[in-house]
């Protein structure tokens, strides 16, 4: 069985998928863009960008019932690889010990002109 995620705190999906299903013991949450909910404007700069998106992320799960604390796998899309090094410097401050497992990928191109774009898997408990 799936359960559709949603939250006021999250940007709600731009398309034809869902923002974050629960299913048994996992959620999963799509790409999030650094858009903020409110507004729908994206800050300036990769930091900012980055902030952004974990804190989408950090929404959708809370949603769910669950936290950062229990992300067990992201995958981090960068429009230029150089921005790697800021993206972790915003991350490390957002996850702790023991750290999820991650894939950061450089892309062509990522929607809206984002600079960064993160997807997690997480326990549901």
């Amino acid at each position: 069985m799936k359960e559709v995620i949603t939250s006021a705190n999250a940007p709600q999906a731009i398309g034809p998928y869902s923002a974050a299903l629960k299913t048994g013991e996992l959620i999963f949450v799509s790409g999030q863009l650094p858009l903020d909910p409110s507004s729908g404007t994206m800050p300036e700069g990769i930091a900012a960008q980055t902030a952004q998106s974990l804190a989408n992320l950090k929404a959708l799960l809370e949603a769910a019932g669950s936290g950062l604390d229990k992300v067990v796998k992201t995958t981090v899309f960068l429009q230029h690889i150089s921005d790697f090094a800021a993206m972790n410097e915003v991350y490390a401050k957002t996850f702790a010990a023991p750290y999820p497992t991650r894939s950061a990928f450089e892309v062509a191109a990522l929607p809206k002109g984002a600079l960064v774009e993160i997807e997690c898997i997480a326990l549901a408990k």
